[in-house]
């Protein structure tokens, strides 16, 4: 059997630099706790630069950070069962009314870490740049353009100006033909995919205006952006497109639409009333 990431570090650690040993011993002794992180809250935890995170992961035999992450994953899966793959730390003896209140714990847990992270002047100014927009595109990749696309559905109740942009390609397309006065509304959890980047150095060019919903604050996303909005719930390489990430970003995206609607509440709602009248006419 192959050995696992940290029978991989405990063999390889007198090879490593000191700093690199740095990184190890905080993996070591915060495993848990490290499939979670970004590669600069690694760093910054370990008391390292990013760059030596790098080179720590691929002297261990990993193409980069995230096939690092994920070594951990699976190893931390590995020792227990399949709680890691689930939300809530599920097991498989749990009742289903003890399985649905932990599920519950981890959505609640979720809008409360989103809560602590709330900045009010960053939720003022993509306010204000959504307000200030003549067009305004919500994009994402996988499960975030599940998001970008409510968010667009959600803010057509009450303006003409939003649209949802699906695949990469068309993304791509978009952002080209984006000017000084459009906003880019982007949904990445990590922040950190190649298409998003692609995607936002385009529309950065253009000169247009960019809000990022991310996890990570410090990614490389965070660093195209004009206004970032954190989202709390923490969600590991094998929890692939978790409820309770979508559920912070849900509440993200309904705070900002309500601090979006109350700078012209009576616009708002006379576009409502007729977004419901016409809507009435589909009900039996």
């Amino acid at each position: 059997m192959a050995e696992n990431v940290f029978e991989t570090i405990s063999r390889s650690y007198y090879d490593l630099t000191a700093s690199e040993k740095k990184t190890a011993d905080y993996v070591m002794k915060h495993h848990d706790e490290t499939q979670y992180m970004s590669i600069a809250e690694l760093a910054e935890a370990s008391g390292v630069a990013e760059a030596t995170v790098s080179r720590f992961c691929r002297r261990l035999g990993y193409k980069g950070y995230n096939a690092f992450k994920l070594a951990i994953a699976n190893a931390a899966a590995m020792g227990q069962r399949d709680s890691v793959l689930l939300t809530g730390q599920i097991q498989e003896d749990d009742s289903l009314e003890d399985m649905s209140r932990k599920l519950y714990s981890a959505d609640v847990a979720a809008l409360a870490q989103t809560l602590e992270r709330i900045e009010p002047e960053k939720i003022r100014v993509a306010s204000e740049l959504l307000e200030r927009a003549g067009k305004v595109l919500c994009m994402g990749q996988g499960g975030s353009m599940l998001m970008a696309a409510e968010c667009a559905h959600l803010f057509s109740t009450v303006s003409g100006k939003f649209f949802p942009v699906g695949d990469s390609h068309s993304q791509v397309i978009a952002a080209a033909n984006l000017g000084q006065d459009d906003t880019l509304i982007f949904f990445s959890y990590s922040g950190a995919t190649k298409d998003m980047s692609e995607t936002l150095h385009i529309a950065r060019e253009r000169g247009a205006r960019i809000v990022l919903i991310t996890r990570f604050p410090r990614s490389p996303g965070a660093a195209l952006a004009d206004v970032v909005l954190s989202c709390g719930s923490n969600e590991g390489p094998l929890q692939l497109s978790s409820v309770p990430a979508k559920v912070a970003q849900l509440f993200l995206m309904d705070v900002l639409f309500s601090d979006y609607c109350r700078r012209d509440l009576e616009r708002c709602r006379e576009n409502r009333a007729r977004v419901a009248e016409a809507l009435a006419e589909k009900h039996l």
